[in-house]
């Protein structure tokens, strides 16, 4: 049983590497485009609707989708029902959550600080209904390690804003372009992936089904509003307390690094749970299989890190362009602190889901909000300078509270993981060490990248 899980998991991580590879090749030319072609207050207008749908969606999956992924059930005509009822679910929540968003628009786009977006905001809103129709799928391929079919999903998908949003954001020039673009990519998912499934759904509902799945879905759907505050309350403090502009910068900054970050991460995490959520009852599998996920990525985003910080003038100039230069410091104190989080905390979730144990997940997003909010309030008086220095270091108490739980419940030793990552970290300071030596003789572009190609050789 272990030898064939163990095949398919290879399998579904060179699958799962490539299309983020691929993806993540085509992103940096839509973004690279898109950063030259609108200013950073169209990307702080999507940004407050993006916090407001991604919320929505929140109840639409209700944690079904981690409960299809991570359960064990006894036949396949037992995982197809709960699936179809899953299914159902979501699309009847994501219908109610359209109609709510369209009577309060005007409401919601006050509280968010845009008045004039209500309207805006409810046309979003259909968004949730195109992503009920994908999400289920979603775990379903997930579960089976197809992460092939995903592949050629995702690859088409990514090139929606190529065809679409790039010729609308030169026609419109405002933040229109951004949201038609998205659209497209939902509706290609949604259609692709039924299209391609092998389950679909039927007229069949269980209320006792529901009941049993929602022990576990309540405390994911609780972990994931978790996530989401955790994610967007800066969003919404920034854009309170600060222009538009500032809150483009804010918001691009992070999406950018960790869209970078995301080629390694979203290609390893979504096999990395399926993984684990097989092995829950072998601790020795387990163990070993959060270790092996765990070293592949340091080895990763150690390095990528680090050059972020070292190059983030030339990071930032390369991929959002010149009128972006303010953000050159968030962009690399975040893809440092990035680098940390990714490896010593994200990873900590998968263990508490795997686990079904997504309650400790919740404590933990929500230990951390204790901390999050009231450094964004006070910091977000005294400048952009000063909110994204502290929102960057903030992060690293999530890592603690990560390690102590992960020590103090699941025994998996920070000692042993540090001895785990070890050479990625000394390979990485030695690398960092190289970089800023030779930033000490040169700041010219055509300098920078040969350091960059110097790090690289060194590390």
């Amino acid at each position: 049983m272990s030898a064939n899980y163990g095949n398919k998991i290879g399998r579904a991580t060179v699958w799962s590497s490539v299309t983020e590879v691929v993806t993540k090749l085509i992103t940096p030319v839509v973004n690279m485009v898109l950063a030259r072609l609108l200013v950073p207050e169209a990307f702080g207008v999507v940004a407050t609707i993006t916090m407001i749908i991604s919320f929505a969606e929140l109840f639409t999956d209700a944690g079904f989708q981690k409960y299809i992924v991570q359960h064990e059930f006894e036949t396949k005509d037992d995982l197809n029902k709960s699936t179809t009822v899953a299914f159902w679910t979501n699309f009847s929540i994501s219908i109610l959550a359209c109609l709510i968003i369209f009577i309060f628009r005007h409401q919601i786009a006050t509280i968010v600080g845009n008045p004039g977006l209500g309207n805006s905001i409810s046309v979003a809103s259909l968004l949730i209904i195109i992503a009920a129709f994908s999400s289920i799928q979603m775990a379903r391929y997930k579960r089976n390690f197809d992460f092939k079919t995903l592949f050629f999903v995702r690859i088409g998908s990514s090139l929606m804003p190529l065809i679409i949003t790039i010729p609308l954001a030169v026609w419109l020039r405002n933040y229109w372009a951004l949201l038609i673009g998205t659209f497209a990519r939902h509706l290609f998912n949604a259609m692709v992936l039924t299209w391609k499934s092998e389950w679909k759904p039927t007229f069949y509902y269980s209320f006792k089904r529901l009941k049993e799945m929602f022990s576990f879905t309540a405390w994911t759907l609780l972990e994931s509003i978790s996530i989401w505050l955790t994610t967007n309350i800066g969003v919404f403090i920034v854009g309170t307390f600060l222009h538009e502009y500032y809150l483009g910068l804010y918001k691009t900054t992070m999406s950018t690094i960790n869209a970078y970050m995301a080629i390694i991460t979203s290609a390893i995490t979504p096999v990395m749970f399926s993984a684990l959520s097989r092995y829950q009852n072998d601790e020795s599998l387990f163990k070993k299989t959060f270790y092996t996920f765990q070293k592949l990525t340091a080895l990763f985003v150690f390095p990528m890190g680090v050059g972020i910080y070292l190059f983030s003038d030339l990071v930032t100039e390369i991929l959002l362009g010149e009128q972006w230069l303010e953000a050159s410091g968030f962009i690399g104190l975040w893809g440092l602190t990035s680098a940390i989080t990714i490896v010593f905390s994200n990873f900590s979730s998968e263990v508490y889901r795997s686990k079904g144990n997504p309650k400790l997940s919740l404590f933990w997003q929500l230990l951390h909000l204790v901390f999050l909010i009231p450094v964004l309030i006070i910091s977000a008086r005294h400048g952009f300078q000063v909110l994204y220095i502290t929102r960057s270091i903030i992060r690293l108490q999530m890592v603690i509270t990560a390690i102590i739980l992960l020590q103090a419940i699941y025994k998996l030793k920070f000692a042993d993981t540090l001895k785990n990552v070890l050479p990625a970290i000394v390979a990485t300071v030695i690398m960092g060490c190289v970089g800023y030596f030779l930033m000490q003789f040169n700041n010219g572009m055509l300098w920078q990248f040969s350091a960059i190609f110097i790090c690289i050789i060194v590390y």
